[in-house]
């Protein structure tokens, strides 16, 4: 008799307070699976898969670098990241990992980094409009060409907020 052992993840959450609302943060076994902004998605009630665990070490680290971000005295996350996508939308996530803070870069420059034309400009906005973790993978630091805020997925004013903190931060 063959028995496989399936090993399913252990997903876990916590909320805080923030300039751009309250957050979700989701960790999946050991890394930071997604942040999400309220109101939250989650199952058809709005609540996450998973238990609720405040005082998760990876958990509250992550909600004390958040907090330290938004009082502008972080400018580098220092966070095991799993973010669940493509192998494509997983390669635009990790260029806007390389935007420094208070930086920002266009979608072309984005698909430029990645080997493409401009043309790839519209699949480089899909992806980042998808990126699970904001703030962390400074998805929100990516604009149009012509330096407008173009869309964001936690709304252009989420984006506003995020990108004056950091500009203020600067100066």
């Amino acid at each position: 008799m063959t028995t496989t052992l399936e090993t399913k993840a252990h997903t876990m959450w916590t909320t805080m307070d923030s300039p751009v609302g309250e957050l979700r943060i989701i960790a999946r076994d050991d890394a930071l699976a997604a942040i999400e902004f309220s109101p939250f998605r989650g199952l058809s009630d709005g609540r996450p898969i998973g238990e609720r665990a405040d005082h998760d070490p990876l958990l509250a680290r992550a909600v004390a670098q958040l907090s330290a971000y938004f009082a502008r005295e972080l400018k580098e996350f220092d966070l095991p990241l799993a973010p669940a996508g493509s192998t494509f939308q997983k390669s635009v996530w990790a260029q806007l990992l390389e935007i420094g803070y208070g930086q920002t870069a266009s979608y072309g420059e984005i698909a430029r980094r990645l080997g493409h034309t401009n043309a790839a400009s519209r699949a480089v906005g899909l992806a980042n409009g998808r990126n699970p973790i904001p703030i962390v993978i400074p998805c929100h630091r990516v604009i149009g060409a012509n330096g407008s805020l173009t869309g964001y997925a936690g709304g252009l004013e989420r984006k506003q907020i995020l990108l004056g903190l950091e500009q203020d931060a600067l100066f």
